[in-house]
């Protein structure tokens, strides 16, 4: 019998739902039973996980109690940066799935050592531990890009898809492309939202599409 997925949701929207509907996509199934139950908190009420950590942190341990007393038997949150504030959530007692961990796992699994980040600061933190612990190096957008790639998650979250960002995106990946990266990982969730796999020379591993693949494996 398949187990309950709890998810920690919300940050941002946009990216929780694409994280939904991979899941879906991603589940073997012949009908509807064949589907994972999953309890989704899609909560863009947690305070901004890098500007008020401690916060943060203790609401995503109450969502992660309230998904617990509902039922859910394994948790997973599609947010890269929030995943340096799990310790609350940890402590809810339920197997949870680890995102960078997972995606790190799988950008090195070809071989690269030399790998591009996407994300914002903190999430580029949690993947230069993990990647460094793995014996690879970390490629970073430096200088102006910095802000750039910012100002294009700021654009998901304002609901702007468009061209102008998905522009901007395609320029940063290749700007860690020509700075050595032999894969880029798309570090953020809101990343893949305007950036896809064949707009990238190199493989580009989707931190929301590793998360997902593993909840399925973990619930089926």
């Amino acid at each position: 019998m398949s187990k309950v997925l709890g998810v920690l949701g919300g940050m941002g929207p946009a990216a929780t739902v694409a994280f939904l509907a991979r899941v879906q996509a991603l589940t073997p199934a012949q009908k509807d039973e064949d589907h994972i139950r999953i309890l989704a908190d899609i909560n863009p009420q947690v305070p901004d996980r890098q500007r008020a950590p401690d916060a943060a942190e203790i609401r995503l341990g109450q969502m992660a109690m309230r998904l617990r007393d509902a039922g859910a038997q394994v948790l997973a949150m599609p947010c890269n940066t929030a995943h340096a504030l799990t310790g609350a959530v940890r402590k809810v007692g339920l197997p949870f799935i680890d995102m960078i961990a997972e995606t790190a796992e799988a950008a090195t699994a070809g071989g690269a050592k030399k790998i591009g980040v996407l994300a914002t600061p903190g999430g580029e933190a949690l993947y230069t531990r993990v990647l460094q612990a793995k014996g690879a190096k970390i490629v970073r957008l430096t200088g102006s890009d910095r802000q750039a790639i910012m100002a294009s998650i700021g654009a998901v979250k304002a609901g702007d898809v468009g061209e102008g960002p998905r522009a901007e995106m395609r320029r940063l990946a290749a700007a860690l492309v020509a700075a050595g990266a032999e894969v880029v990982i798309a570090g953020c969730t809101e990343v893949p939202l305007l950036l896809d796999a064949g707009e990238v020379t190199v493989p580009l591993v989707d931190s929301a599409e590793v998360l997902a693949a593993a909840c399925v494996k973990a619930c089926t």
